[in-house]
């Protein structure tokens, strides 16, 4: 059926991928092979087809994801406009080798400038099928070879030529435009990381775009509040030019952040121990100079000195420097006290709105990294057993980081052990499962500690080893292992790796121990539930289903078995004399042997079976698809199994014996009553007839059933 499926959908991708194809040699049919000049209904009809099917190819071109699909569009469109072409050539020249065919080497020029060369050598032969079918059968012109071949040839060389010139230039535009657009990217992701807005680098689902993204808008932002900041100060005043400098990681130059002037000042970047600057930096103090000459040295201008007088006042943050704001005017007067104030408030005005960017961002950053966590926490809620939580847990996490290499661990603290619950990533699958006792691996320490490890989040190859020794994990050049904590108590490990360095740093770290601890509750939760199911299925003594549990599922394999007319067989048993077994030996001793019957109904059964402990030492088999003679059968070797089986007590060894009914669908019942009743009752039967036999429930025997 999946191989019907997929050739029909191979068949449909075919045809729309030949329906535009076809539908424009349709039409270049009609253009070219009617003896008859086209009416002007003709032309109206196929110019509107033309358009129509134009619109629709040039939407499917957009929406084009690979190579193929955008040179088969292009190939449509170019046909499409070679047809157009000749039409109207045809319709208003009467033949091809008038002044409107010229426009074939337009189309081919742009399509070779523009278009896949494939589709521009295929459109070539196109247009020689088109105008060649023209001249061969249209009867209008005699069917001449030479024109056909200086057409073809002449559009030929058109596109090459036009490949060779129009592309490269086109080329040469597009990249000059990219490296622009690379330009101003890296200027502005200079600005932000100068300004302490970029977080650490983040890779997993388009977040580094995202967060690069915020920072470029907040450097606008920046700029914009700062930039009419100096724009105020300098206008009131009358400045020549205010501009703040910023000092670089090392400390050593200083470049220019925001500028506003009236004339020509140096890109820079200045050396921080140069003249003025230097000295406003090493004092920590604002600097001023009035009535300087032309011959004076200020870094920032490349010719004599245009000013007679500037102030350079140092920009600091939380007591850190961080810059410079540097004002000068042509006017040698010094700057006054009230004037100082006034460039002193522009300073601030700029830390006070770098400040609000840099927190308006660490706001947007927890916005977002809630939002996961949000996500996460409603996955692992959803999630009802050990599986699902597991499953939601790698799926978080790759959230917050990106890793190739991922592990859940449990840990048993009754023997110290640890298992390999799930593993995901290429080359983990032997992980799975596997067990290791407690050791001096990372999972062993973290488990011990109740602390993430390793401290760096890089895995120390040849002395670090993540499970055990004779357990290799993929390579990994960043591990971490994350404690699943509940109550102080640890559940297991979050283990996650990744092929780089420097994937789980400070930035991912202390999210990544939230989930975890998320994690660990729903883990949890998860066999708690599943305690609770088991308690409500399944019996305590013998681990066997419950007499409630075998009531819900004999309701639904009786409704099955109904319904596909299948036998149905129930074998019900109990062990012969147990008071007296009770009695002589004691209940600790009628449990073991409770529990023995129950090991043996477990041995006995096929995998289809369902085995209950219904109360006391009486047990029920639920045998599918099983009739009479097959249900006796397993009576039987249940019978001789507990018969060889030897119970030691304090007074001996002791064997014990069963007796059991059988009675099968639809014969002896169709609903639950009436087919455990019958089987009781060949129960009944094989204790009044000696005990230690099996006995099937037959309508004719119903009050001698047969006994084996």
């Amino acid at each position: 059926m999946s191989r019907l499926v997929g050739a029909a959908y191979q068949v449909r991708q075919t045809l729309e991928r030949a329906v535009p194809l076809l539908a424009t040699g349709a039409l270049g049919a009609a253009v070219t092979l009617p003896s008859e000049a086209p009416t002007l209904a003709h032309s109206v009809v196929g110019g509107g087809a033309l358009v129509a099917l134009g619109a629709w190819r040039i939407g499917a071109r957009k929406r084009a994801v690979d190579d193929l699909e955008r040179t088969l569009a292009d190939l449509e469109l170019l046909s499409l406009a070679l047809v157009g072409v000749v039409g109207a050539a045809l319709g208003l020249d009467g033949h091809l080798d008038g002044p409107v065919y010229g426009a074939v080497y337009v189309v081919v020029g742009l399509a070779a400038a523009l278009a896949r060369p494939a589709a521009t050598a295929l459109g070539l032969v196109g247009l020689a099928a088109l105008e060649g079918a023209f001249r061969l059968f249209s009867g209008r012109v005699r069917p001449e070879l030479a024109p056909l071949l200086w057409h073809v040839g002449f559009a030929a060389m058109f596109a090459l030529l036009n490949h060779v010139t129009l592309r490269a230039e086109i080329t040469r535009l597009r990249s000059k435009a990219q490296h622009r657009v690379e330009q101003e990217l890296e200027r502005l992701h200079d600005a932000a990381r100068r300004y302490r807005l970029l977080g650490a680098p983040r890779t997993q689902h388009g977040s580094k775009a995202d967060e690069e993204r915020l920072a470029r808008s907040s450097v606008e932002e920046i700029h914009q509040a700062v930039l009419f900041a100096l724009d105020l100060v300098r206008n009131t005043l009358n400045l020549h030019t205010a501009m703040l400098l910023w000092l670089n990681d090392s400390g050593s130059h200083l470049r220019i952040a925001e500028l506003s002037t009236e004339g020509e000042v140096l890109d820079g970047p200045f050396l921080a121990g140069d003249g003025v600057l230097g000295a406003a930096l090493a004092r920590r103090d604002r600097v001023t100079l009035s009535s300087l000459r032309s011959g004076y040295k200020l870094p920032y201008y490349g010719g004599p000195c245009p000013v007679g007088a500037v102030c350079v006042m140092p920009v600091t943050e939380q007591g850190e420097l961080r810059g410079l704001l540097v004002a000068d005017r042509v006017a040698p007067g010094p700057f006054t006290e009230r004037e100082q104030e006034v460039l002193a408030s522009a300073v601030r005005q700029a830390v006070r709105a770098i400040a609000n960017e840099r927190l308006f961002i660490q706001l947007e950053r927890a916005k977002v990294e809630q939002g996961k966590l949000y996500r996460a926490s409603e996955a692992l809620g959803a999630a009802v057993n050990e599986a699902e939580v597991v499953e939601a847990a790698v799926r978080s996490a790759r959230e917050f980081a990106s890793f190739d290499f991922a592990a859940v661990t449990v840990h048993d603290p009754a023997d110290g052990t640890h298992e390999i619950r799930a593993v995901s990533g290429d080359g983990a699958e032997p992980l799975l499962g596997a067990r290791f006792t407690g050791n001096n691996g990372l999972v062993s320490m973290v488990v011990q500690n109740r602390h993430t490890l390793p401290y760096k989040g890089e895995l120390e190859e040849g002395r670090q080893v993540v499970f055990s020794d004779r357990l290799e994990m993929p390579p990994v050049a960043s591990v971490l292992v994350l404690p699943l904590m509940m109550h102080d108590k640890p559940l297991g490990t979050l283990v996650l790796g990744a092929r780089r360095r420097g994937v789980f740093g400070d930035a991912v770290r202390p999210t990544l121990e939230v989930l975890a601890r998320h994690v660990a509750v729903s883990l949890a939760n998860a066999r708690m539930l599943k305690k609770l199911e088991d308690l409500a299925t399944t019996d305590g003594l013998t681990g066997l289903l419950n007499k409630r549990a075998l009531l819900d599922l004999a309701t639904s394999k009786l409704a099955s078995a109904q319904r596909f007319r299948r036998k149905l067989s129930v074998v019900v048993t109990d062990i012969d004399f147990f008071k007296k077994v009770n009695d002589t030996h004691g209940h600790d001793v009628g449990d073991v042997v409770i529990k023995g019957l129950g090991e043996v109904l477990r041995r006995c059964k096929r995998n289809t079976d369902s085995v209950a402990r219904f109360g006391g030492e009486e047990f029920v088999v639920l045998c599918e698809e099983t009739d009479s003679k097959g249900a006796l059968l397993l009576a039987e070797r249940i019978r001789e199994e507990l018969g060889r089986t030897v119970f030691p007590t304090p007074q001996g060894p002791l064997r014990v014996t069963c007796s059991l009914g059988v009675a099968t669908f639809p014969e002896a019942g169709k609903d639950w009553e009436s087919l455990f009743k019958c089987a009781d009752e060949a129960l009944y039967a094989s204790k009044h007839g000696g005990r230690n036999r099996s006995t099937v429930w037959s309508p004719s025997a119903s009050k001698k059933p047969s006994a084996a």
